[in-house]
């Protein structure tokens, strides 16, 4: 064979032997969750991380049949951590708001919520904002039930912030917060268990102006990403998948 034919040949193969590699490579999704949020996301006996958001993630990988790792990350460096490149997703029940929109991207919702007040079984607690001045109220730092608190009852109640969701409900328990502001869904578990036996729903769901959607967040400008997943998304829906994870974890449907 003429030598030049051997050169292009083994160029070819070389190419294409590159060409797998890059996409094998750039098949692998790192995704952060926070595990300390149930039951969307939590560690098992074992240490594990393991719930909803991350049992969606695993189904969404398999069907983009991606190779995913999925780690942990505290909640207030979430997205800084994307935005340095240390993952390239983050499935960890964030809602889409404008403000993040501004600095990260967020494919289709992968489910809705809504908010609400926690307080003592038995005990008067009216959610107008005569009867609830003075109270001491909680919430997680830097999430919408943060953000409503201090945006609508700054100066008429005190507010404390947690780094999780866990510590309010240690706080609740200890009877160091009148009350909490939540996310329904997550809160909508632990009134449900052993530990928030005593605490309900306290008033109407809490009226914000739009509603809670929940989605994954990518960097910008990473389309493909984001239509793989968008994709992903419709097809666990449409094959039901989606639902038997759901039904795992709530008696309804949270789409």
């Amino acid at each position: 064979m003429d030598v030049r034919k051997l050169v292009v040949a083994a160029v070819i193969v070389a190419g294409s032997v590159l060409s797998a590699q890059s996409a094998i490579a750039g098949d692998k999704i790192k995704i952060a969750t926070e595990g300390a949020y149930a039951p969307f996301n939590m560690k098992n006996e074992k240490g594990e991380l393991t719930g909803f958001d991350v049992e969606i993630a695993k189904a969404l990988c398999a069907e983009m049949k991606a190779d995913c790792t999925i780690v942990e990350q505290d909640w207030d460096g979430m997205i800084p951590a994307l935005r340095g490149r240390k993952f390239d997703a983050i499935v960890a029940s964030m809602s889409i708001t404008e403000e993040r929109l501004r600095v990260v991207d967020f494919t289709a919702p992968y489910y809705t919520n809504s908010l609400a007040f926690v307080a003592a079984k038995g005990k008067s607690f009216a959610t107008d904002r005569a009867s609830l001045k003075g109270k001491t109220l909680g919430a997680q730092r830097a999430t919408i039930a943060g953000q409503y608190l201090e945006d609508s009852l700054s100066g008429v109640v005190s507010i404390k912030l947690y780094d999780t969701q866990d510590k309010a409900y240690l706080d609740l328990q200890a009877g160091r917060l009148d009350g909490l502001v939540s996310d329904k869904l997550p809160a909508y578990d632990w009134v449900n268990s052993a530990d928030g036996k005593d605490f309900e729903f306290k008033g109407e769901a809490i009226k914000t102006a739009k509603v809670d959607k929940i989605g994954i967040a990518i960097r910008k400008n990473q389309e493909k990403l984001k239509l793989r997943f968008n994709k992903a998304i419709k097809a666990i829906v449409a094959n039901g998948t989606y639902q038997k994870i759901n039904a795992k974890y709530f008696p309804f449907s949270i789409y």
